[in-house]
């Protein structure tokens, strides 16, 4: 398994993640001009985890070059969920933001409603830093949905993620 940057021809796949049932109530889907702003921008990151030459997954970070070193997480999805890959997808994600990217802090959330990225984060090193309660409007839900703050400091990292 290995990460890359994230190529035009690579969009319709991470729409169609984004779009699926079991995630529309956790990420956000976005067209494919955004999708190519996060490709070009330099605080952006838009990789893509791929096995064999094939996509697996995609993530998205965020604030990359602060000068506080903090870098955000902000999305991430595997193809095949539930199969016991997220663990590995996660620790390479970490292993990439503080081995390739430089970050001192990487942050994500989770909706409170998704126990089981929650528990990948938790088992990846994690540690549960807020709870923002009834916080991000959910269109798929017709609601809104508590966030869960997750933070990582270097000295925290165990170095055990491979970021491909």
């Amino acid at each position: 398994m290995s990460l890359r940057p994230a190529l035009r021809v690579d969009y319709p796949f991470i729409r169609s993640l984004a779009q699926r049932p079991d995630y529309a109530p956790f990420i956000t889907d976005e067209d494919e001009a955004r999708l190519a702003f996060y490709a070009a921008d330099a605080a952006h990151r838009l990789l893509i985890w791929e096995d064999a030459a094939v996509p697996a997954g995609f993530a998205l970070f965020a604030d990359v070059g602060a000068p506080s070193g903090t870098v955000e997480l902000r999305r991430l999805a595997l193809d095949k969920a539930g199969k016991g890959s997220g663990l590995g997808f996660v620790r390479a994600l970490t292993g990439h933001a503080f081995q390739t990217l430089g970050a001192a802090r990487v942050w994500l959330d989770a909706s409170g409603e998704n126990p089981r990225a929650q528990t990948v984060y938790e088992r990846a090193g994690y540690t549960l830093e807020g709870r923002l309660r009834a916080h991000w409007f959910r269109p798929t839900l017709g609601r809104n949905v508590d966030v869960m703050l997750y933070g990582m400091l270097r000295a925290e990292w165990s170095g055990s993620g491979d970021a491909g």
